[in-house]
């Protein structure tokens, strides 16, 4: 390619198979390119590919080298019009692609806004609502875990947490897939989302409340309502869709690996222990492109030169040997070392890992309380995984449980 000798031999990721075994997959790339990947995105498009543990701490911990904003990126002028992953790579003025003192300032006001939700309420809501979405199917004595539970869990604590109006829920989780999915639907499903945040911005504004986007509008940064609505569609899709991966994720890591079926009747502690493993092995986000670099410089060899895209490779970098038999010999345990929230700067904002956990947490175990007998449907192997380069996901998981009946109407003051 065109200056760009060193993609010469580029692997071409939209029709690697990454989804089916990543493992096998990134141990392939690492014995074949090392830490850091040539790859070719759609319309190929060149960019880097870390999947090195080391080498992506290095990059996430040098924002003065790998920056944010995608407007630096050298290939914005080569990429058509139409390609289904240009929402990931557009610049807009949310706290996702804000840098410095501008970062600083939104961050801070997302920090705040998130920190003020009181963590034993949150466990009392999540509680609810997974009880209250369990009595949907509990009686049928079959439901598919992914569509009915782990999808619908996040989006219900979502929509209370950020006081949004129910009504949306449906076609809000539809279009944050789409944008997620960064298929052909995401061009549409964006102004949809967008509209909604805008509706929720103006609502909150007339009528605060005591929830996550009536403090964001409220705090001392003096965000716009075009900022709130920018940063808001961020959070909302990040909260949903990380939340319901590992919460579907963990469901499958219980139902198929020994050492957490056997502890399924009663076994709180594993479920702690499987969130963590489901970190390390099957991530919710798999990968992401995310940085640029700031001026030319050299990351395990390769020479990056200014404006290059490189995408983090969480799930490669978790699962690199050369880091994993060191950190969890025999299972992740307590070592929370991975990559999965990213790092540094830029990283996932806090305390929304310790808020995801608790909703993640908080879903399986209610789940294992209410179906005690629950288990795969189908065999293991035939469960399939959703072909994404971004996101972890399963395309569904169909269990089996004896019938119960549900707990009866719900108060949630």
């Amino acid at each position: 390619m065109e200056g760009y000798p060193q993609h010469a031999d580029a692997v071409r990721l939209p029709e690697a198979p990454i989804h089916d075994d990543p493992a096998a997959f990134h141990n392939e790339l690492r014995r074949t390119y090392g830490p850091v990947v040539p790859v070719l995105l759609d319309a190929d498009v060149p960019a880097w590919l870390v999947i090195g543990y080391r080498e992506l701490h290095y990059v996430t911990s040098q924002p003065q080298l790998f920056g944010r904003d995608p407007r630096r990126w050298n290939m914005l002028d080569r990429l058509p019009g139409d390609w289904p992953a240009r929402l990931f790579v557009t610049w807009q003025p949310n706290l996702m692609y804000s840098e410095g003192e501008e970062r600083q300032r939104r961050g801070g006001a997302v920090s705040d806004a998130l920190d003020a939700i009181e963590r034993t309420e949150l466990t009392r809501i999540c509680e609810l609502v997974a009880d209250l979405v369990t009595d949907r199917f509990c009686g049928d004595g079959e439901a598919d875990l992914v569509a009915q539970y782990a999808q619908r869990i996040p989006a219900e604590i979502v929509t209370r947490l950020f006081g949004l109006p129910e009504v949306d829920l449906p076609d809000l989780v539809q279009d944050i897939h789409h944008l997620l999915d960064g298929g052909k639907e995401a061009a549409s499903a964006y102004p949809r989302v967008h509209a909604r945040m805008e509706r929720l911005v103006a609502l909150k504004r007339a009528r605060p409340g005591h929830d996550v986007t009536s403090r964001l509008l409220a705090h001392a940064a003096r965000l716009t309502d075009e900022e709130t609505v920018y940063d808001l569609m961020v959070l909302v899709g990040a909260s949903h869709a990380g939340s319901a991966n590992w919460i579907g994720n963990t469901l499958r890591l219980m139902l198929v690996d020994d050492h957490f079926s056997m502890t399924l009747q009663g076994g709180r502690s594993s479920v702690s222990e499987a969130l963590n493993e489901v970190l390390w092995k099957d991530t919710p986000t798999m990968n992401m492109p995310s940085r640029f670099a700031v001026r030319d410089c050299e990351v395990a060899g390769r020479r990056i030169r200014r404006g290059d895209l490189v995408v983090l490779g969480f799930a490669a970098a978790n699962t690199d040997p050369q880091v994993q038999p060191a950190a969890h010999p025999a299972g992740s345990g307590a070592n929370r070392a991975h990559m999965s929230f990213s790092h540094g700067e830029y990283g996932c904002p806090f305390p929304a890992p310790e808020l995801g956990e608790i909703i993640a947490k908080t879903a399986v175990e209610v789940l294992l309380d209410r179906l005690p007998d629950v288990h795969l449907a189908v065999p293991p192997e035939s469960l399939r995984w959703r072909p994404s380069l971004w996101a972890r996901t399963l395309e569904s998981l169909p269990v089996l449980f004896t019938p119960t009946a549900p707990v009866g109407k719900i108060s949630w003051h």
